[in-house]
């Protein structure tokens, strides 16, 4: 399956609200030069934080290239290896933590990479021109459900334990998918709430890239089953289907 397929197919019968977004990671100048080369971006105008720089791939369907001389998160900085743990990073986390000892376990137990990143491409998932390292769903409750039920099921991991990091939820959640290759689930924090434009309670899941279409003929599957995507109400189209289960006063027959 090809990508524009793999996102038509997930946008449709998840009902999702934002485009997946394919994130590919660059350690290597070169291989980093031959894809600018090759293929056309979007750049960010000023300095912007990760969160902000996916609202061009998720939101506005555009390709964005997110060289790190444009990423302005401190903390994003962080957990892509740009930088090592200040105290201004235990600072920042002190409203969070009992201490300032817990401040700082919380900032140096974030996920890292390896290596320092030089940029992330992040792609609208229908436009992604070579298979990405993470695809991020922007998702609600039973969407990111379905999403880590069928991942579970092709990787035959249970259960799925996700890693939460205090005000790194994408970046940092992210990483940890990448470097563990392991789907992730995390809430908003609050950069990602508020510059990551999640006010309607969206739920991120990282899945990785190399398992999404695996992921997504298990799905197709499913349907073939049942009849429906629907986990709630079996045959049923609509993945949150939230009707009483099997409710004899909640049914709908075609007029003859």
């Amino acid at each position: 399956m090809i990508y524009a397929e793999l996102s038509a197919f997930l946008m449709r019968e998840l009902r999702l609200m934002h485009a997946p977004v394919g994130m590919r990671f660059f350690f290597d100048q070169k291989q980093l030069e031959d894809v600018k080369a090759t293929q056309s971006f979007y750049s960010p105008v000023k300095p912007l934080t990760f969160c902000q720089a996916e609202l061009g791939a998720r939101m506005e369907g555009i390709p964005v290239l997110l060289e790190m001389d444009k990423l302005w998160c401190q903390g994003a900085r962080l957990v892509f290896s740009l930088r090592e743990m200040e105290e201004k990073d235990i600072g920042r986390h002190r409203k969070f933590c009992t201490d300032e000892q817990q401040a700082k376990h919380f900032v140096a137990s974030k996920p890292r990479f390896r290596t320092s990143l030089l940029a992330v491409a992040l792609n609208p998932l229908e436009l992604q021109p070579t298979p990405p390292d993470i695809v991020h769903f922007c998702c609600d409750n039973m969407q990111a459900y379905h999403l880590l039920n069928d991942w579970m099921a092709i990787r035959d991991v249970h259960p799925l334990r996700p890693a939460l990091y205090v005000n790194s939820a994408i970046c940092g959640g992210s990483v940890f998918a990448f470097v563990e290759r392991q789907a992730n689930l995390t809430l908003a924090c609050a950069g990602s709430y508020n510059s990551g434009k999640m006010e309607r309670g969206e739920i991120n899941v990282m899945i990785p890239g190399e398992d999404l279409e695996a992921m997504v003929l298990r799905m197709q599957q499913r349907i073939r089953e049942t009849g429906g995507i629907s986990l709630t109400r079996q045959g049923h189209p609509f993945p949150g289907a939230d009707i009483c289960q099997n409710c004899p006063l909640i049914a709908f027959k075609k007029n003859s």
